[in-house]
Order: C-alpha cells, then sequence, then structure tokens
C-alpha cells in the first residue's frame, strides 16, 4: 500500500468535544486477543497522568483505523499535554512489521494476527470492532442474504435480484472507492478481493446511501454506525447488524481493529497510558463516535 504522510493528531474542536471523556483506566486487561503487554507502572489516575506522563507515542499501520485512533490520541492528548501521539497509515502489513522491528510502539492491524506472527513475539489486542452493513433501497423486498450470495452479487455472477428471491430486476453495486478502509473491509470478509463490479465507485458512505436510497435497484456497504432510514440494512445469514450482534459475533461482515506489540518489551510509560485509555470504559463513546463498535467486558 502506498505510503502517507506522517500525522499528528491536534483538533482543538474535536478534542473540546471529547475532552470529557479522556480520563485514563489502569485495567489494562480488556483484550481481547492474547495478553497485554507488561505494565509499565504509569499512574493510572488521569489528574496524575497530566501532571507525570510526557513522551511521543509512535503508531501506525492500518488506513482502515483512521478515525478511531484520531479520536482516541486527540483525547488522551487533550488530557495529557506533554505527549504526541503520531500515526502513519501505510496499511496492516507495515504496521505488525513496525510493532516487530520496533519502529513503532504500537503497530495497528484491521485483521487478526496469523499464528505465524503470533509465534513471532507479536501480542494482537483488540481495541476496537468494524462492523459493515449491508444495505439496500427500502422498496428491495429481499430481506437476507448468506455470505455467499453477497459475493455473487458483488462479483456479477448473480445479476438478477429474482435469483435471490427479489424481484426481476437487475442487481447494481454501489461502493467506496479504491484505497476506502470500508471497502477494504467489505472486500476482504467477503472474499470479493479485485473482482468485484461496481456500477458506482464514490468517496464517501454518505454518497454510497444516497445512491443506495436513489435507486431501487441498488445495494451497496456502509458502516453500521452510518446506517439510517434511507435505506435497508438487511441480514446476513440470518443476523442483523449491530452492536451487539458485532461483539458477540453473530454478526459476519465484521473486523477486529488490533494493537499490535512485543511480548518481552515493556511499552514506554506515555504508550502504555494511551494503550490503558483506549482500551477503557472511557474510550467507549470515542470509539461508537468514530464509527467503529466498543470491546466490551
Amino acid at each position: 500500500m502506498k505510503k502517507m504522510k506522517k500525522q499528528t493528531f491536534a483538533f482543538a474542536a474535536a478534542a473540546m468535544m471529547i475532552a470529557g471523556l479522556a480520563g485514563c483506566s489502569s485495567d489494562n486487561g480488556a483484550s481481547t486477543g492474547t495478553s497485554t503487554p507488561a505494565s509499565t507502572g504509569a499512574s493510572s489516575s488521569a489528574a496524575s497522568v497530566v501532571a507525570t506522563i510526557s513522551g511521543s507515542v509512535a503508531t501506525g499501520g492500518s488506513t482502515s483505523v483512521e478515525k478511531v485512533i484520531g479520536a482516541l490520541s486527540e483525547a488522551f492528548m487533550e488530557s495529557n499535554e506533554k505527549v504526541t501521539i503520531t500515526y502513519d497509515p501505510t496499511g496492516s502489513g507495515a504496521g505488525i512489521t513496525g510493532a516487530t522491528d520496533g519502529t513503532l510502539d504500537i503497530g495497528l492491524s484491521s485483521r487478526a494476527l496469523k499464528d505465524t506472527e503470533l509465534a513471532n513475539g507479536l501480542v494482537e489486542t483488540t481495541f476496537a470492532l468494524d462492523g459493515i452493513a449491508i444495505v439496500v433501497n427500502p422498496a428491495n423486498t429481499v430481506e437476507d442474504l448468506s455470505l455467499e450470495q453477497i459475493a455473487k452479487l458483488a462479483t456479477g455472477e448473480i445479476t438478477n435480484w429474482k435469483d435471490v428471491g427479489g424481484e426481476d430486476q437487475p442487481v447494481v453495486l454501489v461502493g467506496r472507492e479504491a484505497g476506502s478502509g470500508t471497502r477494504d473491509g467489505f472486500e476482504s470478509i467477503v472474499d470479493v478481493e479485485d473482482a468485484c463490479k461496481y456500477e458506482q465507485e464514490l468517496t464517501s458512505t454518505g454518497a454510497v446511501m444516497a445512491a443506495v436510497a436513489a435507486n431501487p435497484n441498488a445495494f451497496g456497504y456502509v458502516s453500521l454506525a452510518s446506517v439510517d432510514d434511507s435505506v435497508k440494512a438487511i441480514t446476513v445469514d440470518g443476523v442483523a447488524a449491530s452492536e451487539a450482534t458485532v461483539q458477540d459475533g453473530t454478526y459476519k461482515i465484521q473486523r477486529p481493529f488490533v494493537f499490535v506489540t512485543k511480548q518481552d518489551t515493556p511499552l514506554s510509560p506515555a504508550a502504555q497510558a494511551f494503550f490503558d485509555f483506549a482500551l477503557s470504559e472511557d474510550a467507549h463513546e470515542l470509539v461508537r463516535l468514530a464509527g467503529a463498535v466498543p470491546v466490551v467486558k
């Protein structure tokens, strides 16, 4: 994936809106992955952290986590003015490599680690989940699709809605532009990478929903948090997309957002404090506002 310019999150307006949620937690066991890095002894008190923690925290990797890591970083830096958090959006593979070779304090991946990566001394800690809803026009009579049917609709193997229980009308796929994290998530989970037959490739979630709402034959994919009454979210293998079904794993079109760290390498005090905050209940609403699903213990 093409390397993008490293950026530091420092957007005052957003930080002011969410600063009240930015207290740090001492609980570093909120992981749904393997185990968390060993504690560095960083203080669990938000007031104490503001007074004592300083330094930089280098994160990087998955482009799909940009909004979530941005919201978390802004909130944390607002309450910890001596800490600078950077994010380098270079793709999950680069995030995993950066955690492995130590060029990143925390790598970012939008997939679970492979057994070979875990065996190489890495630790995965899920800090959020990404639910992707399949949406159709409200006039579409289709209510449920299997993953296999969704794949065939997306690749053009099925071209008429009647073949999946709908009306005798052509299928129109509306999706995101190349490079979109939502597109990457949909195509990788449904296993249709580089095989989709798009009628339209649009540059925002709002544009996808507007296009689906305007065309009774269209379907598309959007972040779960963005779904509104202008479109209809169908069930996938009988399961509706919701925060609860993403959290319990029954909704299939989802993936983890993962912190990648090294098993035997303690984080710096600043990195440990940010890690703990991102896994705390204080971060849940920030994750929701960024369009993802929080991990609940």
